[in-house]
């Protein structure tokens, strides 16, 4: 296993720079023929025989055989033992980052997601109105590693949106049930749990068993099958986003110690080895010290192996001819996460249009805010923070529009109404504006 951190070395003011910038970005979203089959397949053979499908698939992919989907429910008092068995230095953590991040999105509440109307001059009164989503599902990735954090990080927007009924989803391979996962659940306020996983828990929560209920939205990310499916489901059900490989762009000046920017690419890194970490920086030497202190760390880290070949894959060090310079970069690649490590971040925080999340000042690191800060970890990848934004509790609320139109109203607009859908050729649109008219003129056809 090759523990040295090689990542490739690139200078904005090289003729090959634009080019292999490119190369290194690119990471294809669309999954393998293969895995869209068989995706296919679970979808509908789950929509067909609903729980006796998830069954046989998690019985198959998870190795948890189960007589009935009641088996695979994790129940309140469950949840609840859960919470109570962890160290209470972990149930402390938990309860203080689940504050923060209701907190959070509260003020966020607050902030967009109220109903607002007015009347015109006329009486007319227009408005939106805002309404939570009736249920949704959350999947929480199990395997690789457990993530209490993204139990919190969905469960609680949604919570705070005031959506009813919160439905989680976690695959248990072997059965192995995860005490802080759970225990998350319980901090987060979930309604019913499900140790299940992969394209059939994503079938489930679409198009519902005689188990699971159908939800509106599904949100959470998961390896290459859910997103596939994921992906197949949207339209019968509303999702959160297609989630590739995490990311983090460090912009530096040079004025951070090396070693905590090393770990930082590390924090990224060691996701899994698609994950993609860069540095970009005006001071080369900088860069060097960057490039020495990881190679002296990593050999420490639990996760070498996969933080070495996320780094020496897709990994960059990039030396740039000013921060104004890197900041344009920062822009071109629309990050994850954009840690801002410099002396003045708020100078170039102004520059910066497009990142999932921005992370301001040396002290601020990413990981601070996948566990704890309070803003949502869950986060637009692959370049589409340029048109894409963060989950938050407008994902789980929706907004209907609000008119009534007063009799005088009605003289005014329906003239306007009548005239372009003559225009349009729908003569009962015309007509039905028409009819609400103090005088009501002739009937017009059209030659």
């Amino acid at each position: 296993m090759n523990l040295i951190a090689t990542l490739e070395r690139l200078s904005s003011s090289t003729s090959t720079f634009d080019a292999r910038f490119k190369a290194r970005l690119h990471w294809s979203a669309e999954a393998d023929a293969a895995i869209e089959q068989r995706v296919t397949d679970i979808l509908a053979d789950v929509q067909q025989r609903g729980d006796a499908a998830v069954l046989e698939c998690t019985a198959r992919f998870d190795g948890l055989n189960a007589a009935s989907m009641s088996a695979l429910e994790l129940t309140q008092a469950e949840l609840k033992t859960a919470f109570d068995a962890i160290p209470a230095a972990q149930r402390d953590a938990l309860q203080a980052a689940a504050k923060r991040v209701r907190s959070y999105h509260e003020a966020q509440k607050k902030a967009s997601g109220e109903s607002w109307s007015y009347r015109d001059e006329d009486g007319t009164l227009l408005g939106q109105k805002v309404t939570p989503l009736d249920r949704v599902g959350i999947y929480v990735p199990g395997g690789k590693a457990a993530y209490p954090s993204s139990v919190l990080m969905n469960a609680i927007p949604a919570h705070v949106a005031g959506v009813a009924e919160i439905i989680m989803v976690v695959p248990t391979p072997s059965g192995e049930k995860n005490a802080l996962v759970l225990a998350a659940a319980y901090v987060a306020g979930v309604t019913r749990a499900f140790t299940i996983g992969g394209a059939q828990a994503v079938a489930a929560l679409a198009y519902g068993t005689a188990t699971i209920p159908a939800v509106d939205k599904i949100t959470g990310p998961g390896n290459a099958y859910v997103a596939a499916a994921k992906r197949r489901v949207f339209g019968t059900v509303g999702i959160d986003m297609i989630a590739g490989p995490s990311e983090i762009l460090v912009l530096a000046d040079g004025t951070t110690p090396a070693e905590w920017v090393a770990m930082d690419l590390f924090s990224q890194a060691e996701h899994d080895e698609l994950a993609q970490s860069i540095l970009l920086c005006p001071d080369a030497a900088y860069i060097d010290d960057v490039q020495a202190a990881m190679n002296r760390l990593l050999p420490q880290m639990p996760r070498a192996g996969i933080i070495a070949k996320s780094l020496n894959g897709r990994g960059a060090l990039i030396h740039t001819r000013s921060m104004e310079e890197a900041c344009a970069i920062s822009n071109r690649i629309a990050p994850e996460h954009l840690e801002v490590s410099s002396r003045e971040p708020h100078r170039w925080e102004p520059l910066l249009k497009h990142a999932g999340a921005i992370f301001l000042g040396a002290y601020t690191s990413e990981s601070l805010g996948d566990y704890c800060a309070g803003p949502n970890h869950v986060l637009p990848t692959s370049g589409t923070a340029r048109f894409s934004s963060p989950l938050g509790v407008y994902d789980f609320q929706k907004r209907t529009s609000l008119i009534e139109v007063s009799e005088a109203g009605a003289q005014v607009l329906g003239k306007i109404a009548a005239e372009l859908a003559y225009g349009e050729g729908l003569q009962a649109h015309a007509r039905a504006a028409e009819m609400r008219l103090q005088t009501v003129p002739d009937m017009r056809v059209n030659p």
